[in-house]
């Protein structure tokens, strides 16, 4: 079909359509007129479609034609609409303003802080799994050196589904769930919700952990000294100070508290820090020989490290918060910071 035919065409085509938009009438009308001319199907747009008939040196200026008819039925058809608002709306509300962007959600900070944690640990060659909240005593308490009357049990402050199984009061039965499962080289990270009866400015029945396990030959304490210096430099700052303390776990043995030079005060004293100038951040030590007899691991052959921080703590002290509980209070004016 010659370019000047499909012209003529085009030309007749929008006379036609703006005869017939002139006679439109009501919010219905407009809206079964723009269809039948601008709709996947309407008459303009199966016209356009034609162009692939013509010549190819003669389809750019057609198709600019056609284009500019489609942008002028485009814009009559807005003004229409606009013109058929009742005067009562248009009366109080200016209906040609942009439209208000809707208000975007973001990530809480216990997630943004998870996520670093994991990101860090999983550029030093840690994999990050995860295991279930309900979890069974044996893996929560019995596999990690529980046995049913140690008094280490009673810090844990357990909510007890029934006798054998709690809610899980740390993430470590992810450890063992992975020991039973893979033959080493061991290395995971393992976050995830915890529950403990407790609730206080400084703890919730329900916060997050992360616990990390790296077992193979020859792994010392001092491959755990690095580690942890390694993560509080990329999470805290490069100038940030670590002091490691003997404490017990009945998992590790030797175990420390692991505590960081106080980010509030630069480690002179303060309210946050009673004072000492450090605050504790997370617990670790060399995994117990003890634990390898669940696990079918040669304790003679491989060594390992475990250690766990809790992620309120660590946010709270990355972020500057002294409670706890704002972290589920869902008070917009303190989620928007983040």
């Amino acid at each position: 079909m010659p370019s000047e035919n499909m012209k003529e065409q085009l030309l007749e085509l929008e006379k036609k359509a703006l005869e017939e938009l002139a006679g439109v009438d009501g919010p219905s009308e407009l809206e079964k007129f723009r269809i039948t001319y601008l709709g996947k199907k309407g008459l303009l747009t199966s016209f356009m479609k034609k162009l692939v008939e013509l010549p190819a040196d003669e389809r750019p200026e057609v198709g600019k034609l056609a284009n500019l008819i489609k942008a002028d039925l485009s814009k009559l058809i807005r003004e229409q609409g606009i013109a058929d608002i009742p005067a009562s709306i248009t009366a109080t509300v200016d209906v040609t303003l942009p439209g208000r962007e809707p208000l975007r959600g973001h990530l809480h900070p216990i997630t943004l802080v998870i996520k670093e944690v994991c990101q860090i640990f999983s550029r030093m060659g840690f994999r990050v799994v995860k295991g279930p909240n309900v979890e069974l005593d044996y893996y929560n308490f019995e596999a990690l050196n529980f046995p049913k009357d140690h008094p280490a049990r009673d810090m844990q402050d357990t909510l007890y589904v029934s006798e054998n199984i709690v809610l899980r009061t740390h993430t470590s039965p992810i450890q063992v769930r992975v020991m039973e499962k893979q033959k080493p080289p061991v290395s995971i990270i393992a976050p995830g919700k915890v529950y403990r009866r407790d609730s206080d400015v400084s703890h919730t029945p329900m916060f997050h952990q992360v616990e990390g396990l790296l077992v193979d030959k020859d792994v010392s304490f001092g491959d755990l000294k690095g580690t942890l210096t390694g993560f509080a430099h990329q999470m805290f700052g490069r100038d940030t100070a670590l002091r490691f303390r003997p404490s017990f776990f009945p998992f590790t043995e030797p175990s420390a508290e692991v505590d960081i030079q106080c980010v509030i005060c630069g480690g002179e004293g303060c309210r946050t820090c009673s004072h000492t100038g450090w605050l504790e951040i997370l617990g670790a030590g060399m995994v117990d020989p003890e634990v390898y007899g669940f696990v079918d691991y040669d304790p003679e052959v491989y060594s390992g490290f475990a250690f766990g921080m809790g992620i309120e703590r660590i946010a709270m002290l990355k972020y500057g918060i002294d409670d706890i509980q704002l972290f589920f209070r869902n008070d917009m004016r303190f989620l928007r910071q983040f």
